[in-house]
């Protein structure tokens, strides 16, 4: 259960927008500060030192958590996908807006439970623990009981979050900018282009419990699997009410036996394939708190339905054509299936170029690409991978972006990978994905 202290969720565009114009000037004062103090310690201060304290980083943090919401989840898009190149007194600020978020004041919720549900709504309930148990960027999720008793989990959004989605991205970038936090080379562009699809997909409590159900129906027949039930009668679009499922975080098996560990990443890998190749339904949401493991039953739970991509058999068939080619060491194909997938549509795209991208691609292939388990403990992988993206970005100056379709799921392997890493499992990853490809190519 979440201890953090309440605070109210500004709602309006104005309020939003003065929080973040507050942010620059507290930003900004301790520039100064910081630079007086240096001056009198007989340094001479640099603009960067100034800007890039661990106060300043805190400034942003607290700001951004408050508001939650788009802002919030820019942050988190920040620390997971520009952690690298980010200061580290940033980075690790930004890190934390991950899965933490201030819950909003106990008024306001009562406020919004009554507009969703009306005034009459705890005659459905036994039980409404008002103090949430977790707190994130869109919204925060209680405890309920049922009034026949069962066991419920009650994702709540906070109010204002859905109509603020563009505006509140699209302030905090140029705010963060404006900051001097944020290093002027980082092309945030795709970044934003995401976070502003995804909150808006996110934002629809009514469609992420339509995944939920179309999820539940595609693993219905795997035991593997613990998903939670829908009560669509207690639903709506800023509301998702559903049976709680008992699991501990999943990165808490860190001290169970490496069977274990190595059995749940084969299982999370094995559900990508599926989603990709079979299901063309993919969760592209990598955070580790979508996933929890249930000790009792040895079952595997998935939660949070959010950010889910229906994918084309175009695609599905594009990235089967890839892994195939990846497997086969077969550039050809490799070269076909990418543009398939959408890379490089336009013509003006250089041989360096190509072969550069091409490279990468075979580079993150490396665990699909080993005979026997990958021991993702042990691997460096990531660190390479970092270095050429770093390379590739850097040379290639007229490189585009990546089709949207690969960049979601690029984010869902590269956060399968973190995972596998964490858990220092090992993984049979090529095994996994064989069933799945036409070996006859």
């Amino acid at each position: 259960m979440t201890t953090e202290k309440g605070s109210k969720v500004p709602t309006s565009r104005l309020a939003r927008f003065g929080g973040l114009a507050s942010l620059v000037g507290r930003v900004a004062g301790g520039m100064l500060a910081e630079g007086a103090r240096q001056l009198a310690q007989g340094q001479k201060p640099g603009l960067q030192q100034m800007l890039l304290t661990p106060a300043n980083a805190q400034r942003v943090a607290t700001q951004l958590s408050q508001m939650r919401g788009a802002a919030m989840k820019l942050g988190q898009l920040l620390s997971m996908d520009a952690g690298d190149l980010l200061p580290p007194a940033l980075t690790a600020i930004l890190s934390q807006l991950r899965a933490n978020a201030s819950p909003m004041l106990p008024a306001q919720l009562a406020a919004l439970l009554q507009q969703q549900w009306g005034p009459q709504w705890q005659r459905n309930f036994s039980h409404f623990a008002f103090s949430p148990m977790a707190a994130a960027s869109i919204g925060q999720v209680h405890q309920a009981n049922h009034d026949d008793g069962s066991a419920l989990a009650v994702k709540i959004q906070y109010p204002g979050i859905a109509t603020s989605i563009d505006s509140d991205i699209d302030n905090v970038a140029t705010l963060l900018r404006l900051s001097g936090l944020l290093p002027e080379g980082i092309a945030l562009q795709p970044l934003l282009t995401e976070a502003k699809q995804q909150l808006h997909k996110e934002a629809d409590y009514q469609q992420e419990a339509a995944y939920l159900q179309r999820y539940r129906q595609l693993l219905a027949d795997d035991p593997n699997f613990l998903l939670p039930t829908v009560y669509p009668e207690l639903s709506t679009r800023q509301i998702l009410t559903m049976g709680f499922v008992e699991g501990v975080p999943v990165e808490d098996l860190l001290s169970q036996p490496q069977a274990l560990r190595d059995r749940v990443m084969s299982l999370l890998f094995l559900l990508l394939f599926k989603e990709i190749f079979e299901f063309r339904l993919v969760q592209t949401d990598p955070n580790f708190a979508n996933y929890r493991f249930n000790v009792q039953t040895g079952q595997l739970v998935l939660l949070d339905f959010g950010a889910c991509r229906d994918y084309s058999a175009a695609i599905s068939q594009g990235y089967r054509l890839l892994f195939q080619a990846l497997l086969q060491n077969n550039a050809e194909l490799q070269l076909q299936a990418l543009q398939q997938i959408g890379y490089f549509s336009a013509i003006d795209i250089a041989p360096a170029q190509l072969q550069a991208v091409m490279a990468l691609v075979s580079l993150a292939a490396e665990p699909l690409q080993q005979q026997g388990a990958y021991d993702f403990a042990t691997s460096d992988l990531a660190s390479r991978m970092r270095e050429a993206g770093m390379q590739l970005s850097q040379q290639l100056q007229n490189w585009h972006t990546p089709p949207v379709d690969a960049l979601f799921l690029h984010r869902k392997m590269a956060g399968l990978f973190l995972l596998a890493k964490t858990l220092k499992a090992r993984v049979d990853v090529r095994t996994l994905l064989l069933p799945f490809i036409d070996t006859s190519i």
